[in-house]
């Protein structure tokens, strides 16, 4: 392991170390000055507060559900709520994203250091927080570490406390990966997985995790379930419903044969024998 590999494993164990109360009451004081007290969140379909009673009500909640459905945005702005409260312990936000890029899509070597490499695959959360905050009082929280990126590699043997996790795109997380996500909880945290099973990107689907995720933690007590209604995904733009519509219907049709190639060489190969026996028949 390098220098630089050490230093930044030290980096994330000093972040997650835990805070007095007088500490975290310091840091309740310095978000209140960058968030708004009204951080308002409407549900706009049933699957949605569904989503909202599991955050509220459980440490670990494990939603699916299709592009547009708004999963992310009400994860993030229940996130920033409860990391303004000052009822709670809650003085940091991680952002867990899997780095798996779109098939045909790979960046290849991103230069800088670590936080530079992660920045692309966190805009989504950002442009959700612009949404809702200030864009300066986004990028000081994030200065601040309050809002920080974390990235999967850096989790094995760290323990999470007083925060809000959110792990976005867990249709890309191998199973492993997941348990080691699942298990970096510790006290007064919770813990958020989001993901789409109609966009999985890994070379090999059958590695994603989430749907078996769904299936393994229903029912279970303290970790709250969500499979959110294809009904629910116009929250963004009706128009999204139409377009994932039809990419699934185009994908369930069978696939035609291109008869015409086929045909062609069939009748070279015909063409062939035909001279072929032309040839012998004159020989003899």
């Amino acid at each position: 392991m390098g220098r630089d590999r050490i230093k930044e494993d030290k980096d994330y164990e000093e972040l997650v170390s835990v805070n007095s109360f007088a500490e975290i009451s310091k840091i309740k004081i310095e978000i209140g000055k960058l968030l708004p007290s009204d951080i308002k969140i409407i549900a706009k379909n049933e699957s949605q507060k569904k989503l909202i009673n599991s955050i509220k009500n459980n440490e670990i909640t494990i939603c699916a559900g299709r592009a547009g459905s708004g999963k992310s945005y009400v994860a993030i702005a229940y996130a920033l709520s409860l990391l303004r409260k000052t009822n709670n312990r809650f003085k940091k936000i991680y952002l867990v994203k899997s780095v798996t890029t779109l098939k045909g899509e790979e960046l290849g070597y991103l230069k800088g250091d670590l936080k530079d490499k992660m920045d692309p695959f966190m805009w989504s959360y950002y442009i959700n927080m612009e949404k809702l905050i200030l864009e300066s009082s986004m990028k000081t929280l994030l200065e601040k570490e309050i809002i920080r990126p974390f990235p999967l590699a850096y989790m094995r043997g760290v323990s999470l406390d007083d925060c809000i996790i959110i792990a976005d795109e867990m249709q890309n997380v191998t199973l492993d990966n997941s348990l080691t996500l699942l298990t970096r909880i510790g006290s007064n945290t919770k813990l958020i997985l989001l993901g789409d099973i109609n966009q999985i990107d890994m070379k090999n689907k059958h590695e994603s995790s989430l749907e078996q995720l769904l299936e393994m933690y229903d029912n279970t007590g303290n970790i709250g379930v969500i499979e959110m209604s294809n009904d629910d995904i116009n929250v963004r733009n009706p128009i999204i419903a139409v377009i994932e519509e039809k990419y699934l219907e185009h994908q369930r049709k069978p696939k035609k044969k291109n008869i015409g190639i086929v045909n062609s060489k069939t009748l070279l190969l015909e063409q062939k024998v035909v001279e072929t026996d032309k040839i012998i028949t004159h020989e003899n």
